[in-house]
């Protein structure tokens, strides 16, 4: 799968288990990093959790492998790293405390409902 086809794929997941707030950066002209952020969060640690194991085992299922995944003891924010495309899903307080779309704001958003169609 392309890094763009990860994202669509990932964004309609955690839309369906109706995650709150996703926002996609296209990143790859202001970092190394990857080509793209996907940011989403939940109102409680428990859907956080659900969200996380939802997309790792729907990607999984065809083929991508996270490298990494960071921070699901805790489910305040889980971040799963599949090379290009890192995924963040955060416990919404603390989304807020931590305000990656005002860290990253020389990356530019993708419409959300574009990649829904």
């Amino acid at each position: 799968m392309t890094s763009k086809e990860i994202v669509k794929k990932a964004v309609g997941l955690l839309d369906s288990k109706k995650a709150e707030d996703i926002v996609v950066l296209d990143i790859h002209e202001v970092t190394s990093l990857g080509d793209y952020f996907v940011i989403a969060s939940a109102g409680n640690t428990t859907l956080v959790k659900t969200l996380a194991e939802e997309v790792e085992e729907k990607l999984s299922a065809q083929g991508v492998e996270p490298r990494k995944i960071e921070g699901a003891s805790s489910a305040m924010w889980i971040l799963m790293d599949y090379n290009d495309v890192v995924i963040h899903i955060f416990y919404s307080e603390t989304r807020e405390f931590y305000c990656l779309e005002r860290l990253w704001a020389d990356a530019p958003k993708l419409d959300v409902a574009e990649l829904l169609k």
